[in-house]
């Protein structure tokens, strides 16, 4: 008998929805990839097509952000497993 783990698992990869999980999933540890000083300027709304939509404060957070685009996007993508976020829009 297989773990409830592995069989989710299995479940998602064969209908398709496992990279939208993992897109989720960049969502929820938004505050773990980022760090509690930025999570409380911007906000990870949601991630559609491999784009995360991040909702910020000030047009200066933007600025910053859009600065360490780069090291945001490979540490939400190592929280998430693989490279399921290509790019991230701040809003």
């Amino acid at each position: 008998m297989q773990s409830l783990k592995t069989a989710l698992n299995i479940f998602l990869t064969k209908s398709g929805l496992e990279k939208g999980v993992k897109q989720e999933k960049a969502v929820l540890t938004w505050k773990e990839a980022v760090g509690e000083t930025i999570a409380e300027q911007a906000v990870a709304e949601k991630a559609e097509h491999g784009v995360l939509f991040v909702r910020v404060s000030s047009p200066t957070w933007r600025q910053e952000l859009q600065l360490k685009k780069t090291e945001i996007l490979n540490q939400v993508n190592s929280l998430a497993g693989f490279r399921a976020i290509k790019d991230i829009k701040f809003l």
